[in-house]
């Protein structure tokens, strides 16, 4: 890309949270946009944001669980551009409950949106990316990927997919060294995700230590001109690859007991799908309103995977300390 020129840039799930932080800061930069997600109103309220910050923007509403409004997105958004320089696959939906209690058709939406939603995004863009023979893919993962969501068993099972998907496709596209599939990995966000969610315990969902949206918006417009496979928001990939491998079900068990925890302390909520078959009713938030401006936020994050990674270091040790085969423990690979 020539960093003179504007940037073309198509922004999925950009209604709120990072998707809208994400497209502000492009639009501070004078690229241009093509905004979409299920709710047009809230999209154009985020759209007039990015154009009094200097950006150049189109509004596209579109469902990313079908395949055909995906391609339209995507030929809208190459008539508007001309060309795409990035696509920032960021829709994301969760339901949370115990796995049994949750109705099937939320597990299924869950899976359709945050793993076959990427899947449609990637179907679409990539003709173009082979065409102009570049382009760049950014798949918003999370922490979720490395470390299980006890009570959010789909949300689990489809950021573990996408790591699988970006990996397989960077191993398609190896022939094609300018086209890029860039993974990005936060820890909690302050989003309005967490209200927005299917929510199927019957208590309001607690979020602590969460991190900034922008935190993670900077990251992902840093990809448009330095693209990397792996980008941890809060905390190093490294480190959360090692927690998983060294202690795969340390991360899960601590995960539940702060969700349990925090339920104990939580408001009674009446028991729904949120907004996993229909538009959240808000309009254009970046903010979930959930973390204190005072507190350190990425700092804790970080600090929370770093125990995990400890923990898990630290009984692998002594598993291998009884065994008599304790030695150096290996590196945590990138």
């Amino acid at each position: 890309m020539d960093p003179s020129e504007a940037k073309r840039i198509v922004i999925t799930g950009s209604s709120s949270g990072i998707g809208a932080a994400t497209a502000e800061a492009f639009a501070a930069g004078g690229a241009r946009l093509v905004l979409s997600a299920r709710n047009a109103e809230a999209l154009e309220a985020v759209a007039d944001r990015c154009r009094t910050a200097g950006g150049d923007v189109m509004v596209v509403p579109t469902d990313v669980t079908k395949p055909a409004a995906v391609t339209h997105l995507a030929a809208r958004a190459q008539a508007f551009l001309g060309e795409i320089d990035l696509w920032f696959s960021n829709v994301g939906i969760g339901a949370v409950g115990r796995f049994q209690d949750v109705p099937i058709e939320a597990h299924r939406r869950v899976i359709e949106a945050n793993l076959i939603g990427h899947l449609n995004d990637a179907h679409a863009v990539l003709p173009i990316f082979v065409a102009q023979r570049r382009g760049i893919f950014v798949n918003m993962i999370s922490v979720g990927a490395f470390v299980p969501a006890p009570l959010a068993v789909a949300y689990s099972a489809s950021k573990f997919g996408l790591r699988g998907m970006s990996e397989a496709l960077r191993g398609e596209l190896t022939e094609y060294p300018h086209i890029h599939i860039c993974d990005v990995y936060p820890t909690l966000v302050d989003t309005p995700a967490f209200r927005h969610s299917g929510n199927y315990l019957g208590s309001a969902v607690g979020v602590s230590g969460a991190m900034d949206p922008r935190h993670v918006a900077r990251a992902v417009v840093e990809l448009a001109d330095h693209p990397r496979n792996s980008v941890g928001v809060g905390a190093p990939v490294g480190l959360m690859k090692l927690a998983q491998m060294l202690g795969p079900n340390l991360g899960a068990a601590a995960t539940r007991r702060a969700i349990l925890n925090g339920l104990d302390r939580s408001q009674p909520v009446q028991a729904g799908a949120g907004n996993l078959f229909v538009p959240p009713a808000e309009s254009g938030q970046v903010d979930g309103g959930f973390r204190d401006p005072r507190r350190r936020d990425m700092a804790s994050t970080a600090i929370g995977i770093a125990g995990i990674a400890a923990v898990a270091i630290g009984s692998l040790w002594l598993a291998r300390r009884r065994s008599g085969t304790a030695g150096p423990l290996p590196p945590p690979s990138a």
